[in-house]
């Protein structure tokens, strides 16, 4: 079983930046990727981007191209999610994933393992 913890959530004014982390454990822990996802106050959870967990390969969505910045720490099993230029409709709770395989899925359903969230509230 897998076991996966999210910290660094906080509050933030618009246009600062933030780190979340995402803590894997668990005998089975083997990801092929590993992903964010975020889910806003009466919105579906969303892609926000994800990392295959050997090779390293990253993948954003489109919202957030050229402001997040996903990494990970194979020897920690700690993935992050360095967040700039934060904004307001941003303000979700921050999801940590991880499936199997090579492929990278933006929808819910094809990710097996979830962590707890962390809340980022980003202030106008």
């Amino acid at each position: 079983q897998v076991q996966l913890v999210e910290s660094g959530g906080g509050l933030v004014q618009a246009g600062g930046s933030l780190r979340v982390s995402c803590a894997a454990s668990g005998r089975t822990f083997r990801p092929g990727v590993m992903g964010w996802f975020r889910q806003a106050p009466g919105k579906e959870r969303e892609f926000v981007a994800a990392i295959t967990w050997v090779a390293g390969i990253k993948y954003y969505s489109d919202s957030v191209k050229g402001r997040f910045t996903i990494s990970r720490d194979n020897a920690k099993k700690t993935m992050y999610l360095q967040m700039n230029n934060l904004k307001p409709e941003e303000t979700a709770v921050y999801y940590c994933a991880a499936r199997a395989g090579n492929n990278v899925r933006t929808e819910v359903i094809d990710w097996g393992d979830w962590g707890q969230g962390t809340q980022v509230t980003v202030s106008s």
